[in-house]
This record gives structure tokens, C-alpha cells and sequence, in this order.
């Protein structure tokens, strides 16, 4: 049997009262289908004593995240430099009561926590990087209810609901039949590649059955499929020279630019239609004064669906355009040694395809359903990615609270409900993992 997410909305407002009132349902244009035995299972958690402690607490511990989030956000986290907020993180696992707690070969902070039976392993996950240089002003600022600071949202208070959920169950004495990984991961964001996750399900690596990541959005987005991406850097490198004596000489700007034009002219046909699929050239540089021929021009492109075929077909349109320009280029020159191009692959994230009918994807709809919200699926580039592509259930749920300008300066995170997000991962965590008799 299947229920509509307005038959399940229904269905929860008979269900016993929430700890907290329930906040309006989201509107969306996507009717999704839950399956009833979810429904239930997350009603019966409801009605555990021990799954309403653990809801009580999460509400008792709001001074406790605020506390959390501004220390966190105020240490610098750019991608490869996560190591001061990952070992203040494990710290917080161990307060938190967990004693199994490491930082691994890549700089996961990961704190076990056993289940009484120790036959599946759910990881429960946010990551550390910020997008920001390491000297970015980190400080938080306050206007309102809102918090301002770069990386206060993504994916600050992600870390902070992932200790939220562990307190909480810490604090109501909640056994599990599987054991849980509470995980601060590192690489998330730019350049970083996923190398945290894609650590965690290293060929070899101890097995991991299930994996909930938290990061970004209202607590009514479920992020069920991946968008992949390939991301390269392109260099041109030629001899250089004066703009008047060496006039004539191979210029690695002209062909960069030449390709930049040719891979936007023929790129815009795959993206005209079908599944939506994108394209950007990030960054551009060399050359070093305005009145001399460079010797170097190089330029970083992000190429993204979720459709592989599409990001294959737009990564090929790229390559012919960059040796093509790299052709014109040699042959318009009237002196000097030819160019040469290097085409480094600097990130690979896989496409991956969600299914809505999966456990762990109904369990975390039924829910977010269960607090009178309308869950949105959706797909993204987040590091369930990995996972999904693997065929192994997975995963991103919301922060709570409200924000926005993600990725800028002015990044801000407000506290409306902030409470919500935390317990609607506790029930998806506690549903996938099992509570114990």
C-alpha cells in the first residue's frame, strides 16, 4: 500500500502530538508516494518513551548548538585545511560519550557508536569544509535573530545537527541493532572531490550499509540522487615574449579564448533539451603584464547533470575544443615554437540516480512528513553521490533553521525551528539503524 504525501500528512495529524508544534507544510508540484509500512514505522518511534526523551532533548540543547555553531564556524575550514575544526569536532564526539573516536588517514573525524547486534553500519554524516580561504574573517556577527559568517550554513550547522542527534540519543539511553558512525568529513566542497566519502567506501574499507548526510536547505529537502560533475583545469604554455618584438609567436590566451568559444558554441545543443545539464568556466589566469605575450593561460571548468551520458557528451565537446583551438592556434603563428596543452581532470563527482521507493529515501519522507511538512525531493551535487553511484543507500537531509547566501561573504543562518531538522534526522537515523526492544 501506498499513501500520497498529503494522505501521510493526514495520516500524522492523528498521530500522538509531536514535541514541538508542527510547522506548515511546504508546497510542491511533485505528488511522491509513501508506503505505509514507513508511516507507521516512523509512528511507532514517535511513541517510544525513549525516541520523546531523546525529541525533549534536542529542544533543551538549542543553547548547547548555538554554542556549538559559533565556535565551529569561527575555525577556518577550507578544503585540505580542515585538520583544527576536525580534531575540535572529535573532541565534541568524545564529550558527546562516544569512546571509539579517530581521525583517519584523510582527516575524518569519525566517532563509532555499537549497536547491540553489529551486522550493518550507518554512517551519519556533515561535512567540515567551507568553501573559504583560510584567511577569510570567520567571526560571527549578529543582526536580529539572524547569525552572519562564511560557512555559519554550509556546512557549519550540519556538524551541529550531527552532535544534536547523538546527544539526544546519548541522553535518553537509545540502543540500536546496527552501529552508527557519527562523521565529520572532510572534501566536500570545490577542489576538495568528495575524498572523505570516497575514503569511507575505499575498496577495502570496512563495509558501510547506509549512509545520511546532512547538508543544506529547509527541513522539507530530501536530496535522493546525485549530480555529477567533471571539473578540469586547462593550461596552455607557450614561449612568451614581448607583445611588440615577439608579435607572431603562439599566444595562450588567443587559443584559450579560442576554445572557451568553441566549447560554448557546441556545448548549448546538449543542454538545450532533456534532463537539465550545465556548464561553466569558473576561472581564467596567466600572462603577466598587458604588454607582453603570455606564457601560460589556464582556465578551470565545471561540467554538470545527473545524466553521466550528458556530462560524458559535454566533456567530450570540450576536449575537440580544446585541441582544435590548440590546431588554430599553431597554424596562425608566423615564428616560434609551437603550443602545448595540458587537460588535468581535477574533480569527478558520479552522477547518480535515486529511487524513490528505497528504504532509507521512504523513511526519511515519511519522516519529514510526520512534522506536517511536504517533503521536496531533489537531486544535488553532495556527497551521498558517492554512495548512490555505488548502489548503496543514501541520503542528504536538511540542517534546519533557515539561510542563505551560501558560498558568499554575507552567509547567514537563522533559528526558526532550527529544532525540527534535528528530529526529523533523529527518526530517519533511528527507522535505518533499528531501535533496539
Amino acid at each position: 500500500m501506498t499513501l500520497s504525501i498529503r494522505h501521510a500528512l493526514a495520516v500524522a495529524a492523528t498521530l500522538p502530538p509531536l514535541i514541538v508544534p508542527a510547522i506548515g507544510a511546504a508546497q510542491g508540484d511533485v505528488e511522491v508516494d509513501i508506503q505505509s509500512q514507513y508511516v507507521e514505522e516512523i509512528a511507532a518511534l514517535r511513541a517510544d518513551s525513549r525516541v520523546q526523551a531523546a525529541m525533549e532533548h534536542i529542544v533543551a540543547l538549542e543553547p548547547r548548538h548555538r554554542t556549538d555553531l559559533i565556535e565551529l564556524t569561527e575555525i577556518p575550514a577550507p578544503p585540505f585545511k580542515e585538520d583544527r575544526r576536525a580534531a575540535r569536532f572529535a573532541e565534541l564526539l568524545r564529550e558527546a560519550g562516544l569512546t571509539d573516536v579517530t581521525i583517519d588517514a584523510v582527516g575524518n573525524a569519525v566517532g563509532r557508536r555499537p549497536g547491540r547486534r553489529g551486522d550493518r553500519i550507518v554512517a551519519y554524516t556533515g561535512h567540515l569544509d567551507t568553501v573559504f580561504p583560510e584567511d577569510t574573517d570567520v567571526t560571527v556577527r549578529f543582526d536580529d535573530d539572524k547569525m552572519y559568517a562564511p560557512g555559519i550554513g554550509d556546512n557549519t550547522r550540519g556538524l551541529v545537527v550531527v552532535l544534536g542527534v547523538l546527544r539526544a540519543m546519548q541522553h535518553a539511553g537509545i540502543e540500536t541493532e546496527a552501529d552508527i558512525l557519527f562523521v565529520g568529513n572532510v572534501g566536500e566542497e570545490g577542489l576538495g572531490d568528495l575524498r572523505g566519502v570516497k575514503h569511507l567506501f575505499r575498496e577495502g574499507a570496512e563495509k558501510i550499509d547506509a549512509m545520511i548526510a546532512v547538508d543544506g536547505g529547509e527541513s522539507d529537502r530530501i536530496v535522493y540522487g546525485g549530480v555529477g560533475s567533471h571539473r578540469y583545469r586547462i593550461t596552455y604554455k607557450g614561449p612568451g615574449g614581448h607583445s611588440w618584438g615577439a608579435f607572431g609567436t603562439a599566444n595562450p590566451h588567443h587559443a584559450l579564448g579560442r576554445a572557451i568559444a568553441l566549447f560554448d558554441q557546441n556545448a548549448i545543443a546538449i543542454t538545450a533539451s532533456g534532463e537539465k545539464s550545465s556548464y561553466n568556466v569558473g576561472r581564467i589566469g596567466g600572462g603577466t603584464s598587458v604588454n607582453s605575450v603570455p606564457f601560460e593561460s589556464w582556465a578551470e571548468i565545471d561540467i554538470r547533470s545527473g545524466d553521466q551520458s550528458k556530462i560524458d557528451a559535454i566533456d567530450a565537446i570540450l576536449q575537440a575544443a580544446v585541441e582544435q583551438a590548440l590546431q588554430e592556434e599553431n597554424a596562425d603563428r608566423t615564428e616560434g615554437p609551437e603550443l602545448t596543452v595540458d587537460v588535468d581532470r581535477v574533480g569527478t563527482r558520479p552522477a547518480a540516480k535515486g529511487d524513490v521507493s528505497a528504504a532509507l529515501v521512504q523513511r526519511a519522507l515519511a519522516a519529514t512528513s510526520a512534522f506536517g511538512i511536504e517533503p521536496q525531493l531533489r537531486i544535488s551535487s553532495t556527497d551521498s553521490n558517492l554512495p548512490i553511484s555505488k548502489g548503496i543507500p543514501a541520503v542528504t537531509m536538511s540542517r534546519g533553521g533557515v539561510g542563505g547566501d551560501a558560498h558568499a561573504p554575507g552567509e547567514w543562518w537563522q533559528n526558526k525551528d532550527g529544532q525540527v531538522g534535528i528530529q526529523i534526522g533523529l527518526l530517519t537515523l533511528l527507522a535505518e539503524v533499528g531501535l533496539s526492544k
